[in-house]
């Protein structure tokens, strides 16, 4: 194109209202006028620009369209003292690489920065910004006009996925697969396997593969490896017609101190606290952000929104949530600094999330806000009302390990550890729970969960359908990590493709069956989602049977009701007596030890109860537990 040089024109798309809303923090939909924006002005086509940088002496934009000359297109402070810069460039148009240059005098730097609020990004290692607008058709109105339906009280299962490493294009060099290819593929999986949702490991632009998209620089810009903003698009629109909702991984806890990132943006710490007991992670070796800013915590709802809004995503999971609570979060004596009553709360995080929270909730009242938080912290799902931070769901961290470490042991020992099963009981109902078997749990050494679990070929298949059913039938919504659906025995590699040859063998097909099945049960029996964050929907009828590592429990619906019996043992248990709610017949409606499953085929037919009392019941019933099984006996009306 012809090279445009040393012009800029007045054209501002913001108003004083728009800057004022920004300084004070409240300019929520600020996207639309900050970072580069296709515009005429004065009857030439170009490109409006505007950046915030409020310490900086000089800002311009270079890029491909002015040889990246510094002084060719500088930008100009607005008059209201609220630290943008803008102009007007003509002749720069759609798909024009660019960055922000921006001096310092008062620290002498000078630096080129990508721009904040680039909808579009150069695949990395490139670093440049791309010019870009979206311009996409949306065909999912059916969808977005009835989401309000999957609400907390329905069944919510989660597949949690790698974008990268869930189906790679082996013929083609082992490639990852595009948006486009994934929205050929994925929805009809996701619909087969009976989940409700797909939840993406963060897909903003980000520099290192091996940070799994979670220290990101691209903040409204889908990373570009895969394909570009409207390809994206077409990605969840194919999703949400197949009635898959789509949640994303978002990252406001820290960012990365790439040259080109938020570190340092205008030569000053802009967007981090200056003082590292602040504003340095040590675990991550990343920035925090400094929320006390109004601008910064702007920058950040106008983000979250921008995702709901531009690409109709359907919740957000909002990782590292405890990191930002608590002020000496993996910090020793001397090394953080406390609020302003001596506490180690942080104040600014949690108005924050009560004010993000509560925005999102009133334009898009029907998303799901999921915390990934990891402590006692009290509140995390309690509605801002009410004081809390206002989250839908919080990551069930304490089930996630105490499951684990109980079923990753020998059999012979688990009477000697029942509580570590029982505990989560005494607390499930304290936050509104969802089950992770997350990304978390299948990487560092850590194996995957299959090859967690002890014993013999069988019985490490055993134990872990054992495990998928025990998740479905305790209270929550339920979250699994791409790979567990087949059973995969390598530990997951971010590298390289799940190993869906397993599903040649038998074994595995039983695995995938199982959870097929599960799904499809979660959803049918309303006494497994309707009341899954209340205590009506549960309710003992023994976990104290040490000896035999057995326990049984209701999960209650409004009306309906299903009676839960696990044994943990790999022992055959006959006659197995167990109190029961209500006199009848009863039938198994699930028996994870099924042969199209892999197990030994050792099923209940119709149960009649008898009037014995047991387990402070007047009625009981007489049922034989298959080893390392799960058994969901239903009363016939």
């Amino acid at each position: 194109m012809e090279e445009v040089k040393g012009e800029l024109m007045g054209l501002s798309l913001l108003t004083d209202q728009d800057t004022n809303r920004f300084n004070s923090g409240k300019a929520y939909e600020i996207y639309n006028k900050m970072g580069s924006h296709l515009a005429v002005h004065e009857g030439k086509e170009g490109v409006s620009f505007a950046v915030w940088a409020p310490n900086a002496s000089e800002v311009s934009v270079i890029g491909e369209f002015n040889h990246w000359d510094k002084k060719a297109n500088m930008l100009s402070p607005r008059w209201d003292s609220s630290g943008i810069w803008e102009g007007f460039i003509p002749g720069v148009k759609k798909g024009d690489l660019y960055k922000y240059a921006i001096r310092n005098d008062f620290h002498n730097i000078n630096l080129e920065k990508s721009d904040p609020f680039a909808k579009f990004c150069q695949t990395p290692p490139a670093t440049a910004s791309v010019v870009w607008d979206l311009d996409y058709q949306w065909q999912d109105n059916d969808w977005m006009e009835n989401r309000h339906r999957k609400g907390l009280n329905e069944a919510i299962s989660v597949y949690e996925m790698h974008f990268d490493s869930w189906r790679r294009v082996v013929e083609d060099d082992d490639r990852p697969m595009t948006y486009r290819e994934m929205g050929e593929q994925l929805p009809s999986y996701l619909d087969e396997m009976g989940f409700t949702h797909v939840e993406f490991l963060p897909l903003m632009e980000f520099p290192y593969g091996g940070s799994w998209g979670y220290q990101l620089t691209g903040y409204f810009a889908p990373t570009s490896r895969y394909g570009t903003p409207e390809d994206f698009m077409y990605m969840i629109d194919c999703l949400h017609r197949k009635n898959i909702g789509v949640i994303m991984d978002w990252v406001p806890s820290n960012f990365p101190m790439d040259a080109h990132g938020l570190h340092r943006f205008d030569g000053s710490y802009l967007f981090e606290h200056e003082d590292p007991r602040q504003g340095f992670h040590p675990d991550w070796k990343t920035s925090i952000y400094n929320l006390g800013r109004p601008e910064v915590k702007n920058f950040l709802i106008s983000n979250a929104l921008f995702w709901l809004e531009k690409y109709h995503i359907d919740g957000l999971r909002v990782d590292a949530v405890a990191s930002m609570l608590y002020l000496d979060y993996s910090r020793e004596e001397g090394q953080w600094i406390s609020n302003k009553y001596g506490g180690n709360q942080n104040l600014e995080a949690i108005a924050f999330f009560q004010e993000c929270n509560s925005v999102i909730k009133e334009r898009f009242p029907k998303v799901f806000l999921i915390a990934e938080e990891s402590t006692a912290w009290d509140g995390v799902t309690r509605s801002v009302n009410e004081g809390g931070l206002g989250f839908d769901m919080k990551w069930m961290m304490g089930w996630m390990h105490d499951t684990l470490n109980y079923l990753k042991r020998e059999p012979i020992y688990r009477s000697f550890h029942q509580n570590d099963i029982t505990f989560s009981m005494t607390y499930t109902f304290s936050e509104k729970f969802m089950l992770p078997l997350s990304h978390d749990e299948v990487v560092h050494g850590k194996s995957s969960l299959l090859g967690r679990m002890p014993g013999d070929e069988w019985e490490r298949f055993a134990n872990l359908r054992l495990l998928y059913a025990y998740m479905f039938c305790h209270p929550g919504s339920k979250l699994l990590f791409m790979g567990a659906e087949i059973g995969q025995m390598n530990e997951w590699n971010f590298k390289k493709s799940l190993d869906w040859h397993l599903l040649r063998e038998e074994k595995n097909q039983g695995i995938q069956h199982l959870v097929k099945d599960l799904n499809e049960l979660y959803q049918k029996e309303k006494a497994l989602h309707q009341l899954q964050f209340e205590e009506q929907g549960f309710e003992w009828i023994d976990g104290s049977d040490v000896k035999n590592s057995v326990m049984v429990f209701l999960r209650k619906g409004k009306k309906a009701e299903l009676l839960i019996i696990i044994n943990f043992k790999p022992v055959y248990l006959e006659n197995y007596g167990l109190g029961v709610p209500k006199s009848g017949t009863y039938h198994e409606i699930f028996n994870s030890d099924k042969t199209c499953y892999g197990g030994s085929g050792r099923e209940n037919s119709l149960i009649k109860s008898k009037k014995i009392p047991l387990h402070n019941r007047e009625n009981s019933i007489q049922l034989n537990l298959s080893p390392l099984s799960l058994s969901i006996l239903k009363r016939k009306a």
